[in-house]
C-alpha cells in the first residue's frame, strides 16, 4: 500500500516509521530538511510539500497541528488532494473543533475520498512503538481501506460512529483532562518545592499513591531532570484548551477548570516558554514564587 504521512513531528515521525516497519511504501512530508533526512535515513522517502507526494497515494495520514494546517495540506495550492488515488483513505489526525472535522470530511467525500476523523493520543513514545490510541469516526469503507494503516500505528482504535466530528469531540474532551492534569501536576510539584519537600521524594511518594496521574508521572519526571525539550509543547495546550472552551461556550456549558488551566498555559507562553515541554508550565509558579526547579542552575533560570 502506498501511504503518505504529512507532518514528521514527534508523533508523525513515529507513525511514519511504524508504517515502514509494517512493510508499507511510505513517503513522509515535512518542510524541515532535518525531519526529511531523519526519515530517509530510516528507509523511507520524503518530500518537502504535500503536492510532491507520489501520484496514486492510497492512504494519507495528516498529523499536523490544527485544522488550518490540515486544510492547507489537503486542499491548498501545494495540497495533497491531486496526488491521491480515487477512494484513498484520508486520516485527519490533528486536534480540531468538531465543525472543522466535519467540513474537512465533507470536502474529501465530494472529491471521492474516504475520510476518517481520526485524532490520536499516546505521545511520541507510543507513536514510535506503533501503539497510539485512535479516536475515529467515519464510514465502514473508510475503516476498511485504512485498516493496514491503523493496524500499523495503533494498538487501540475506537470506532465512535459513522459521522465525522465525533472523533474530534472525544479528543477535545480528552484534551480537557490532559491539560488540567498537567497544570495541576505542575501546581502540586511547585507547592511541594515551595514548602520544602524534596522534589524527588515527593515524586516517588505521589507516583506510588492514589494521587498519582499518568500526566504527573510522565511530565514531572522531566521537570526533575530539567528536560524541557518539547514532546508536546506548552503552545499545544494554549490551542487545545481554547478548543475546549470554544466548544463549551457554544453549548452554554461551564468549564471553569479548563479555562483556568488555559490561562496558566497562556501565561507560560507569555513568558517565552511556548515551545518548551508542556510540563514546564511549572515555570509560571517559579516566576511567581521564586522556587528553584530541579535541573535549573539557579532559581528563576529560563531555558
Amino acid at each position: 500500500m502506498r501511504v503518505g504521512v504529512i507532518g514528521l513531528g514527534s508523533m508523525g515521525m513515529g507513525a511514519a516509521r511504524s508504517l515502514l516497519r509494517a512493510g508499507l511504501e511510505v513517503t513522509g512530508c515535512d518542510p524541515r530538511p532535518a525531519a526529511r533526512e531523519e526519515f530517509i535515513a530510516a528507509g523511507g522517502r520524503a518530500v518537502a510539500s504535500a503536492g510532491a507526494l507520489p501520484q496514486g497515494t492510497e492512504a494519507l495520514v495528516v498529523l499536523v497541528v490544527n485544522a488550518a494546517q490540515t486544510e492547507a495540506a489537503l486542499f491548498g495550492p501545494e495540497g495533497a488532494l491531486p496526488r491521491l488515488a480515487s477512494g484513498a483513505a484520508v486520516l485527519s489526525c490533528a486536534t480540531m473543533a468538531p465543525d472543522a472535522a466535519r467540513a474537512i470530511a465533507a470536502k474529501l467525500e465530494q472529491a471521492g475520498m474516504l475520510p476518517l476523523d481520526a485524532p490520536v493520543s499516546g505521545g511520541a513514545a507510543k507513536a514510535r512503538e506503533g501503539a497510539m490510541t485512535v479516536m475515529a469516526a467515519g464510514g465502514a469503507a473508510a475503516f476498511d481501506k485504512a485498516a493496514p494503516v491503523l493496524e500499523a500505528i495503533a494498538t487501540k482504535v475506537w470506532r465512535l460512529g459513522e459521522q465525522p466530528g465525533i472523533g474530534a469531540t472525544v479528543k477535545v474532551v480528552h484534551q480537557l483532562l490532559a491539560g488540567v492534569h498537567i497544570a495541576v501536576a505542575a501546581e502540586a510539584m511547585a507547592l511541594g518545592i515551595r514548602a520544602g519537600a524534596d522534589p524527588k521524594a515527593l515524586y516517588d511518594v505521589v507516583t506510588s499513591a492514589a494521587g498519582n496521574s499518568w500526566m504527573f508521572e510522565n511530565r514531572m519526571a522531566r521537570v526533575l531532570t530539567g528536560d524541557d525539550a518539547p514532546r508536546s509543547a506548552v503552545d499545544i495546550f494554549v490551542k487545545d484548551l481554547g478548543l475546549v472552551t470554544e466548544m463549551a461556550r457554544a453549548l452554554a456549558f461551564p468549564v471553569p477548570l479548563a479555562a483556568q488551566a488555559q490561562q496558566l498555559f497562556t501565561a507560560a507562553h507569555a513568558m517565552g516558554q511556548g515551545q518548551k515541554d508542556d510540563g514546564f508550565v511549572i515555570r509560571v509558579w517559579q516566576a511567581m514564587t521564586g522556587i528553584a526547579l530541579p535541573g535549573d542552575e539557579e532559581a528563576g533560570d529560563e531555558k
